[in-house]
């Protein structure tokens, strides 16, 4: 077991700039979307359980409130690409394919609803969608409408066939016409990704203004590779993305990959801590009809949802990365004067096999309460005892895992002795305490 000892690290809080004027997703949104899971699969003669239908979201749907992640918060249900006709009606209206959408996206809207939960739509601000199906673009009033017609809660809006130099003028056109018709619609948008991938640099402050959350890197695919390099990213450009989230406009890391095929036991974990700590939005993107409990038990792990869902809606910073190890911090309440509580993500990226013994001074992740800290792990619920800012918390890290830790800050000094959290892990990536 290799051991690393951290000292003398500087821990930056940001905080977000800008609050959207629709006065939305105050919180990071929580969901379910179709795309990374489904994708563009339309063939119902063949595959009729798994394509793009009324039938596949209804069941979701029911699946969302019947085994508990409307209870955990995830109250969104999200169309990707593909659910379109490939002609609009002879009114110019955006229509559903009417093989896989009988009923109509009212209807279908109107299901879920029923449900208890809010209705996502995707559209592209381009002339076609990245599935070659109808974009907006020349009819974004019309599809706005159409939209609040439909009683759409929530819009996705994409950026293929369409060009990025216009994004800056578009995509705030958009929101400005759903915001016009009176009905309440989050706004997600892509607009920074495709500038980023023209060499344009996105004006974030402009776009924290528009868009309660936006994508800025690549598509996730069902891998421990892809869920790497965007938090290689988020890290990376740090200084540029923390200043942007806040609540009500928040960066979005793309969907939620737990309970696929790509990733084990422990990068599941370690995606659901991450995307805590960046303060983004929660989007499963899993075939809820036969995802495995220990899967379904980390997406809906409430000490986990709660930091991601933070009102201070801060997104957490890298403080330290080196020989595969990176420890990231976000704030979270409660605070006490200047001080405030934090969340850890102490994250392992070696796959040597070997556990790693990971040491750091609690006053070197910015805690420098005098009262002390109640610290507890947040996947298993563990409490790890009270820590002082002089003190050193050991973590013992799987590969390619974490262990995710808050400190949550005393009212009143406490002199109760810390615990070490110094144990083994079992297979199943638990914490033994001596």
């Amino acid at each position: 077991m290799k051991s690393i000892s951290l000292v003398g690290l500087i821990c930056i809080w940001g905080f977000g700039a800008l609050a959207l004027e629709n006065g939305l997703a105050r919180t990071p949104p929580m969901g379910w979307l179709a795309w990374e899971r489904f994708r563009c699969n339309t063939d119902c003669t063949n595959d009729p359980e798994n394509c793009i239908s009324e039938k596949l979201f209804m069941k979701m749907a029911d699946l969302m409130v019947s085994e508990g992640y409307l209870g955990a918060g995830y109250n969104i249900i999200s169309l990707d690409d593909c659910w379109l006709s490939h002609n609009r009606s002879e009114s110019g209206q955006l229509q559903a394919d009417t093989n896989r959408f009988p009923n109509g996206i009212k209807a279908l809207a109107d299901y879920v609803h029923s449900r208890g939960l809010y209705f996502g739509m995707y559209e592209d601000y381009g002339t076609l969608t990245c599935g070659g199906y109808p974009g907006i673009l020349n009819h974004l009033e019309t599809d706005a409408k159409t939209f609040a017609e439909w009683g759409i809660d929530y819009v996705k809006l994409d950026g293929c066939y369409a060009d990025p130099s216009e994004m800056d003028r578009g995509y705030p056109d958009f929101g400005s016409l759903l915001n016009q018709t009176g009905r309440p619609m989050v706004y997600s948008c892509s607009w920074p990704d495709y500038q980023i991938e023209k060499g344009i640099q996105p004006n974030y402050t402009f776009i924290g203004t528009v868009c309660n959350l936006w994508r800025n890197f690549d598509d996730i695919d069902d891998s421990w590779a892809s869920v790497s390099s965007i938090i290689d990213y988020y890290g990376d450009n740090q200084d540029t993305l923390i200043p942007a989230a806040g609540p009500g406009h928040w960066n979005d890391p793309d969907m939620l990959i737990i309970g696929n095929f790509g990733l084990s036991y422990d990068q599941s974990r370690a995606q659901m801590a991450m995307w805590a700590i960046l303060a983004s939005p929660l989007f499963m993107s899993v075939d809820l009809r036969t995802i495995r409990p220990e899967m379904k038990a980390i997406l809906q792990n409430k000490n986990v949802i709660a930091v991601n869902q933070d009102e201070l809606g801060i997104q957490g910073r890298r403080i330290f990365k080196k020989s595969g190890v990176e420890i990231w911090v976000k704030p979270v309440q409660p605070s006490l004067g200047d001080n405030r509580s934090a969340a850890l993500a102490f994250l392992n990226r070696r796959t040597d096999g070997t556990p790693t013994r990971i040491s750091i001074v609690l006053r070197d992740a910015g805690l420098r309460s005098a009262s002390g800290y109640k610290v507890q792990e947040m996947f298993d619920g563990l409490d790890l005892g009270i820590y002082h800012p002089d003190n050193t918390l050991t973590v013992v890290v799987n590969p390619s895992g974490v262990v995710m830790v808050k400190c949550t800050i005393l009212k009143k000094k406490s002199f109760v002795s810390k615990k070490k959290l110094i144990g083994r892990y079992s297979s199943a990536g638990k914490i033994s305490i001596p």
